[in-house]
């Protein structure tokens, strides 16, 4: 469980890191083309979800982070998830609820700077694709793993 809980730790350090560079290097200057038309960074402060969602109703993203980082820590302690990348799937779905948390507690908005230019998709951040990545894990481990860790009845 220790080595979880710095894994968690680890994973909210780097994009708490980026976020204060984003914050105090990119925030001047706007945006910083790293591959032109493809990838730029472009500093964004999001009041809401993705797509501008629920915009303004940060209390409702403050409270949804300690039921999901709970939920998570239940079903860690209770091994109700055996597999490992299950696990890691949840490890890292915590680390993002915690990120853009933090965020939302300390600034009343989330941080973004990642920009694809070449689809027309909303500006996020690392702690936003440790969510995106982890569900995906969680999916595959859900779809083809979960039924092997669980028992059958015998008919």
């Amino acid at each position: 469980m220790i080595m979880a809980l710095l894994a968690v730790a680890a994973m909210v350090l780097v994009d708490q890191a980026v976020k204060y560079w984003a914050v105090t290097a990119l925030a001047p200057v706007g945006s910083i083309p790293l591959i032109p038309d493809i990838l730029q960074l472009t500093y964004v402060e999001n009041r809401g979800a993705a797509f501008g969602i629920l915009e303004n109703h940060i209390w409702l993203f403050v409270l949804l982070v300690p039921v999901v980082v709970g939920a998570i820590a239940y079903a860690l302690k209770k091994n109700l998830v055996q597999n490992a990348w299950g696990r890691v799937s949840l490890l890292v779905i915590c680390a993002g609820a915690i990120g853009n948390g933090i965020d939302r507690v300390t600034h009343r908005y989330v941080v973004d700077m990642i920009e694809v230019l070449f689809v027309r998709y909303p500006v996020f951040n690392i702690a936003d694709i440790y969510v995106v990545v982890g569900v995906v894990l969680f999916a595959v481990y859900y779809l083809f793993q979960h039924k092997d860790n669980v028992k059958t009845e015998d008919k």
